[in-house]
């Protein structure tokens, strides 16, 4: 099989002849979501450890193949400046080792790198319809001999950015071996039934899920690449509960253990008490008001998040006079029903219920007109101000010129 090579893009050509059909590299699209110097600010934030000698959860750092466990001095930091910068470190650091600098969750990082992405994909998601759960985003850089997995095949659809040096991907459009594992490091004897995609800055790599694949260094020099992942098969209901449930700590009033068996090997009848408290808390969660709640709220942020959940987290609320106008910067979307029970804006949603007069601003703000905090009644006004600030918080307000 060859890879197919077109200069053009546009959704309608891709959807009808590529999409979850075949591979297809597009060379220097003019659209793409992803500046080198964004890319960068967003890689800085996105591997910042939660203390000195801890790796974060979404992050991966490997010298040659060993996964390291302490970030010591391999992440990006401010003071690079740069790619350039950092590849000059980095090179000092590890003596001219190879390396990979992975970060997923990758668009939760930067507002603006997260809403050109989801600009770019509502076209998209127009032609084969918007994901019910996230869509997920991750940065490659280094000089890495291959991706750190191996040969692999992945339950999303994969639309590669390059954003500097040369990334080179290759395919094969069936498993090439027979033995019962789900990923192969050394791949020499396979080769024969592959083909390869070299992408350059600017350039897009797409292929369906099914496609096995490994991504190698097409030289010694580092090169970057961002990748979003769209679920296309596997697990879904999984990823939807787990979706649905993020963010929830069951509390534990015990340690987590089973007792052991008696002397005839039988158990306990009932459950170690961490795990009892455990499906307590989820079958609160299950009520019907508190269900309703929480499905609601996580088909709003999706929805409002343009499939690119979860996104990053509200700013810090800053205070806001009567008199400064506020405008609507981001899709406002309420609640089903009369009364909406949130409204939400770029991926997150408003707390607590919202009074009439709250309903009303909001509405105006949707409509595109401006809103201030003194225009209205006096009994109102507390409710509205936290509200336009907490939308302010979430980048869907912002504040204009007073006069």
């Amino acid at each position: 099989m060859t890879l197919t090579v077109e200069k053009t893009f546009d959704w309608d050509t891709f959807t009808e002849r590529f999409w979850d059909r075949r591979p297809v590299l597009y060379k220097g699209v003019d659209t793409v979501p992803f500046a080198e110097p964004e890319v960068f600010r967003a890689a800085v934030l996105g591997s910042r450890p939660p203390h000195p000698l801890a790796v974060p959860g979404n992050l991966q750092f490997l010298v040659r193949r060993r996964q390291q466990t302490r970030p010591y001095d391999y992440l990006p930091e401010p003071s690079d400046g740069s790619f350039d910068g950092y590849e000059r470190r980095m090179a000092d650091r590890l003596d001219g080792q190879r390396y990979a600098l992975v970060v997923h969750r990758f668009h939760s990082f930067s507002h603006p790198l997260w809403d050109r992405a989801r600009r770019f994909y509502a076209g998209l998601w127009e032609r084969v319809g918007q994901p019910t759960h996230s869509v997920g985003s991750t940065m490659f850089h280094g000089s890495y001999e291959h991706s750190p997995v191996g040969v692999h095949q992945d339950r999303f659809a994969t639309f590669m950015f390059c954003v500097r040096g040369t990334k080179r991907m290759r395919f094969w459009a069936q498993r090439p071996w027979s033995d019962p594992v789900h990923t192969v490091l050394d791949y020499q004897p396979y080769l024969a039934s592959s083909f390869v995609a070299e992408v350059e800055p600017g350039d897009l790599l797409y292929w369906p899920s099914r496609y096995y694949h490994v991504g190698e260094s097409a030289g010694d020099t580092p090169a970057t690449s961002v990748n979003v992942g769209v679920p296309r098969r596997e697990h879904r209901p999984y990823y939807e509960i787990k979706d649905l449930f993020r963010g929830t700590r069951p509390a534990s009033s015990a340690p987590l253990f089973t007792p052991d068996a008696d002397a005839h090997g039988r158990l306990a009848a009932e459950l170690p008490t961490a795990l009892a408290d455990a499906v307590d808390a989820f079958a609160a969660e299950l009520a019907q008001d508190r269900f309703d709640d929480r499905a609601t709220g996580l088909a709003l942020r999706v929805r409002t998040a343009g499939g690119f959940w979860p996104t990053e987290p509200p700013a810090t609320p800053r205070a806001l006079d009567d008199d400064t106008p506020v405008r609507r910067s981001a899709p406002l979307l309420p609640a089903p029903g009369d009364d909406p029970r949130a409204w939400a804006a770029g991926g997150h949603t408003t707390s607590g219920r919202a009074g009439a007069e709250a309903h009303a601003v909001l509405r105006r703000l949707a409509a595109g007109e401006p809103v201030r905090v003194g225009e209205l009644p006096e009994s109102g006004r507390a409710e509205v101000r936290r509200l336009l600030e907490e939308l302010e918080s979430f980048r869907a307000v912002t504040r204009a010129d007073p006069h």
